[in-house]
């Protein structure tokens, strides 16, 4: 994927014209699954659903017999702020970090595409490219998979609900010897622990955006297609490369397209979480027609005058 995207007037007005015709559709619920499962394990999970004061037991070290076993083989799909956290930790650009470390997938519900830790051998059934025998090179800024082991999460948004109710789940594999420790916790201290607030903080909009598109799924897409390669590619670029989507944003129409407050572009210059926050809610208004950012007025008028002309209204 280029990392210097250019739209074209008449490929942006495409866009506009197709988002000003989409309905607005609601499921009444909506559920994702981070289940911090890695490897091809059979869901071994502990269907007993856990508050954050709930106890349970478990540590990770280097006593442990399976210590490193879960580094091989391990199936770690990465959050927009894993990649930044990794990028920025190796001292290279986000692009250089998706070639060199990542694979290119689709996430299984929402049919979109995301990034996931490449894993050595032929068969991918390898270490880990950040693991040692001393454990994780890149500890301080692991994946949020990682952090959250041995818990899963499920997020459940309810129509109408205008927040999002988290849940939490143990995930049990045969190889982890860590739930024989005598460790207790509870969830909240593990979490807290593990520093995942921040990541769940820096990601929401995309768990958001992941939660809705498993839900238009089901009945066809938006408008009851699904979003075009396009599409595809601009949430790609906007969720996984900071450095890529400020270029688009500051170099492309962007800005004379949508409505940002200057205070807001001085941000997106120098913070990359802006930025990813920018990617959420843009994405939401293309793939959903959430009124998460808005098209300047002149622009507005004239996309819905040209969808009107190409549909042989007055």
């Amino acid at each position: 994927m280029s990392d210097t995207p250019r739209t074209t007037e008449d490929e942006e007005l495409g866009e506009l014209d197709m988002e000003a015709m989409r309905p607005s559709t609601e499921r009444d619920m909506e559920v994702e699954v981070f289940d911090a499962v890695r490897g091809q394990s059979a869901f071994p999970v502990d269907p007993v659903r856990l508050t954050p004061d709930d106890t349970f037991e478990f540590e990770c070290h280097k006593g442990v017999t399976c210590w490193n076993k879960c580094c091989h083989g391990a199936d770690i799909t990465l959050t927009p702020n894993c990649i930044l956290r990794l990028s920025k930790r190796l001292e290279i650009t986000p692009a250089e970090f998706l070639l060199t470390y990542t694979v290119p997938a689709m996430h299984e519900k929402a049919d979109l595409p995301i990034a996931k830790i490449k894993m050595g051998g032929d068969d991918g059934r390898g270490a880990c490219p950040f693991n040692a025998a001393e454990g994780c090179t890149v500890y301080e800024d692991r994946p949020a998979t990682c952090r959250f082991y041995p818990l899963g999460m499920v997020s459940v948004k309810m129509k109408d609900m205008d927040g999002v109710d988290d849940f939490f789940f143990l995930v049990k594999e045969d190889h982890c010897q860590g739930h024989c420790q005598t460790k207790s916790q509870n969830v909240g201290e593990f979490r807290e622990e593990q520093g995942v607030e921040e990541y769940e903080r820096v990601n929401r909009g995309w768990i958001d955006i992941l939660m809705k598109a498993a839900s238009w799924k089901v009945m066809g897409g938006p408008g009851g297609k699904a979003p075009s390669p396009q599409t595809l590619k601009m949430f790609f670029l906007a969720t996984t490369d900071v450095q890529a989507f400020r270029r688009f944003v500051l170099e492309s129409r962007f800005l004379q397209t949508y409505e940002v407050d200057d205070r807001a572009v001085e941000m997106l210059k120098t913070d990359d979480h802006a930025v990813l926050l920018l990617g959420y809610d843009w994405m939401k208004n293309v793939l959903f027609n959430e009124p998460t950012i808005s098209m300047k007025e002149q622009v507005l008028q004239g996309a819905i005058a040209k969808a009107r002309e190409s549909m042989g209204a007055a």
